[in-house]
């Protein structure tokens, strides 16, 4: 099978007057394959019926009414087959779908412009470390943030792909840019979102808040519709190919800084779709960016314990010591960079170095100290009694009974009677 640009050279040379013979001379093919070409208009041939055929069925015809439908993904179209009672594997789908793909006649769509400072768009993708041998020794997750309007980006590559790095890498691109979107544009991400049900998501409740405190809104991208987010999936792939191929790197450090160096060499260049450099359209979007915000969010974990009567909070296999005044409540624990904070609402009660390893028991010996020296507290530990009031202890004794006890004593032969056990 030839290639697209060759079934287009081959209607276009014969709309110039060349014989199937001179444009297959030219494009070094078989006249044959020139004449089948041109009596199918150009598209290619269809796919011979095979093993493809017996594995789809009848579900052939509903997958090409989804393609003449929609752009949906193969994926989408397995786990819908699934529900219709389809038995085979995704990969029978989707050579199915390569082999019509290229037939079908496209639905036209508009493309979708934002003003300045509206929007951005924001995506991950994996970027994989190779040796000279051409091993994978290590995997990056790069974060990426575009501007609708200039198409200024902004990247960056993490570790884990976690809550806390996304909300700061978030805080890095603001402060990048100058300034903070209305919006920003995301896939149905766990970060973001937790569940999508109708029009009403469930956000993730950390990303929500510090999406409040920053002051942008988030936006989710319709399911199976990579094209709405194609300012920020497009530029991934010009990442990987233009930057990351060949490319090799010494350290998370070096990596970000020629990243981030390298994406700003590029906006000079003349963007095909606004016809202006990225840096130009930028300075006319800077001043349409909402204001940073005064102060960053708290971007460590949290995570929700139950205080012990040993004045003990747990988390991840170690034991961290808090104010007795805690005892039996449920407090806030946040973790970042190795440090380990507990508050009681908004008060923090204590922070603590992580240690390392498991097993731990961590406590500042001045709580210790203020627990043994609270006279409440040891007086309700040891159960003893306030001053002047008298506890069980002194108004149930032998002395101040406050019941009068009568015992009545019987001959034994009474009670050997009753047992049937004859007394001599």
């Amino acid at each position: 099978m030839v290639t697209r640009e060759v079934r287009m050279d081959i209607v276009m040379l014969h709309r110039q007057g060349l014989s199937n013979r001179q444009i297959a001379k030219r494009l070094g093919i078989h006249r044959d394959t020139v004449s089948g070409y041109l009596e199918r208009g150009g598209q290619p041939p269809p796919p011979p019926a095979s093993r493809r055929g017996s594995v789809l069925g009848a579900f052939a015809d509903r997958i090409k009414a989804w393609m003449e439908e929609d752009d949906y993904h193969a994926t989408w179209m397995h786990q819908r087959l699934k529900v219709l009672g389809f038995a085979g594997g995704v990969r029978a789908v989707q050579r199915f779908v390569r082999g019509v793909r290229d037939r079908l006649v496209r639905k036209a769509f508009l493309r979708f412009e934002t003003e300045p400072g509206q929007q951005a768009q924001v995506d991950f993708a994996e970027l994989a470390v190779v040796d000279e041998a051409g091993e994978t020794v290590a995997k990056y997750h790069m974060f990426l943030m575009v501007l609708g309007f200039s198409r200024k980006r902004y990247a960056e590559l993490l570790l884990r792909p976690d809550l806390t790095n996304f909300m700061e890498a978030h805080q890095r691109a603001f402060r990048f840019f100058g300034g903070v979107p209305a919006e920003i544009l995301y896939d149905c991400m766990k970060t973001v979102v937790i569940r999508r049900r109708g029009k009403e998501p469930q956000w993730n409740e950390g990303f929500h808040s510090f999406a409040e405190h920053t002051g942008f809104a988030p936006r989710l991208c319709p399911p199976y519709a990579s094209w709405v987010k194609g300012k920020v999936e497009r530029p991934i792939r010009f990442i990987r190919e233009g930057f990351w191929r060949g490319y090799r790197c010494a350290s998370l450090h070096s990596g970000n800084r020629d990243l981030l160096a390298w994406l700003l060499e590029q906006e000079s260049r003349i963007h095909g779709t606004t016809c202006q450099s990225i840096a130009e359209r930028f300075e006319a979007e800077r001043a349409h960016l909402g204001p940073l915000p005064r102060t960053d969010f708290d971007t460590s974990a949290r995570h929700f314990r139950n205080v012990g009567k040993d004045c003990i909070a747990r988390f991840d296999r170690n034991r961290y010591m808090v104010p007795h005044r805690a005892v039996c409540k449920e407090v806030l624990v946040r973790v970042k960079d190795g440090l380990l904070r507990v508050f009681d609402g908004a008060e923090l009660l204590v922070a603590y170095q992580i240690p390392e390893g498991h097993g731990h028991l961590v406590a500042d010996p001045e709580l210790v100290r203020a627990l043994r020296e609270d006279p409440e507290q040891n007086r309700m530990k040891y159960r003893r009694p306030p001053e002047g009031h008298k506890g069980k202890a002194r108004t149930l004794g032998p002395v101040a009974t406050p019941w009068a006890v009568t015992v009545q004593y019987r001959p034994i032969a009474e009670y050997l009677a009753a047992a049937g056990v004859s007394h001599e």
